[in-house]
């Protein structure tokens, strides 16, 4: 793993006011309820408001394809295409980046075999992988089902963890899903028997341990660096927001806390040589990154977030993406774009108030959907607002 993956990324001497990161641009064809639908932004924040089920979310689902990985719902591409229809659902964006205007389109290839595979074009070109989108710009969200990530299993908090770190480190998404392959095809070979010499070669079964090791460990690695800065960041932070205290919790990173990466490869190395038998038989590796924990506590009270009140739990959250975003415009040159679906739910009108404060004064492209257009009043002026009605938008 390079050891200067998050380090400061300098902004050219004769650019020093770059581009924001902002969509000027979005077209949606046969994408959930929508059949067609074009919406032109500018580069500050934009509200969607409409009642529930007007397709405000679907939008933000759409917008979070601008990002590598499944969107927003985690959804099958599939269960995207919009109902009764048999062509695939596509989207198509134009990016304003530090570097220049992209542009962006997607969509579900059902030319593959499964019909659950991403195309994915880059200027006209087709892209190498997802990390493209990753290595051009960052990106972060939360939504209505994330208000409970402190009290549902660790999954996820990994993957709003995951995401936070790929905005600082591009390449921490491709050893991620090489990491997960590897594990998957481990399981695959220890229930068929591989750790007691049947079917495969066991050669395969140490390869795939060793690509676990490698990239498990510079995951955990990747991990430890960003939560220290955004630990920090979150701990310098003022205003109404709760100071969040964050730790990452496992094995692999218990490992690198003692000795260098080298031996806490050789160590995970062992620990899965030695657990072959008990993970064939549950069915489930026991060690590895793929069992941390983001670990967060409300600083001014010293009480954990799982048994903090719903509100807290809600300003923890706010406050991590809004130290992340802070974060990444330092490093990046612009600010992530932020997808924030109701919001505004929990928020009292202090906390309200002082959101969208930071939005503007990070000059990020904040998508804010809700079904209250007053409850975004402040931000008139400053943001753009669309009504979201039946699966049509109309300025408001």
């Amino acid at each position: 793993m390079r050891q200067d993956a998050l380090a400061p990324l300098a902004i050219p001497a004769n650019d020093p006011s770059p581009l924001p990161v902002a969509v000027s641009r979005l077209m949606l064809t046969d994408f959930r309820g929508y059949a067609r639908a074009r919406l032109s932004a500018d580069a500050g924040p934009v509200v969607l408001y409409g009642a529930n089920g007007a397709g405000k979310t679907n939008l933000l689902e759409a917008l979070s394809f601008l990002a590598p990985g499944r969107g927003l719902r985690r959804a099958k591409l599939s269960e995207i295409d919009r109902r009764d229809q048999t062509g695939p659902w596509a989207m198509a964006a134009a990016v304003a980046t530090p570097s220049g205007e992209i542009e962006i389109g997607t969509g579900r290839d059902d030319a593959s075999d499964s019909g659950e595979r991403r195309s994915l074009r880059i200027d006209g070109a087709p892209a190498k992988s997802q990390q493209d989108l990753a290595e051009r710009f960052g990106m972060a969200w939360l939504t209505p089902q994330m208000d409970r990530i402190f009290i549902e299993g660790a999954s996820s908090r990994r993957r709003f963890l995951d995401r936070l770190v790929t905005g600082f480190d591009p390449g921490h998404w491709a050893r991620l899903n090489a990491y997960e392959k590897a594990l998957r095809e481990r399981a695959r070979l220890l229930r068929d028997g591989a750790y007691r010499g049947n079917g495969a070669d066991p050669a395969w079964l140490s390869a795939l341990e060793d690509a676990m090791a490698e990239n498990g460990v510079a995951l955990a690695a990747a991990r430890i660096e960003a939560v220290a800065r955004l630990d920090a960041a979150c701990r310098g932070a003022k205003g109404p927001f709760p100071r969040a205290g964050l730790a990452v919790e496992g094995a692999v990173e218990s490992w690198l806390e003692t000795r260098p990466a080298l031996a806490a490869e050789e160590e995970f190395r062992r620990a899965l040589r030695d657990g072959r038998g008990l993970d064939a038989e549950s069915g489930v590796t026991q060690c590895g990154p793929h069992r941390s924990d983001l670990l967060v506590r409300h600083l001014e009270t010293g009480i954990e977030a799982a048994s903090c009140s719903t509100g807290e739990q809600k300003a923890l959250l706010i406050a991590i993406t809004l130290a992340y975003a802070r974060l990444a415009a330092a490093r990046r040159g612009a600010a992530p774009l932020l997808l924030l679906d109701e919001i505004t739910a929990h928020l009292d009108a202090e906390r309200r108030s002082a959101l969208f404060a930071a939005l503007l004064d990070l000059k990020a492209q904040a998508w804010l959907a809700g079904t209250d257009a007053a409850l975004f009043e402040e931000l008139r002026g400053a943001a753009q607002f669309f009504a979201i009605s039946q699966a049509a938008i109309a300025p408001g």
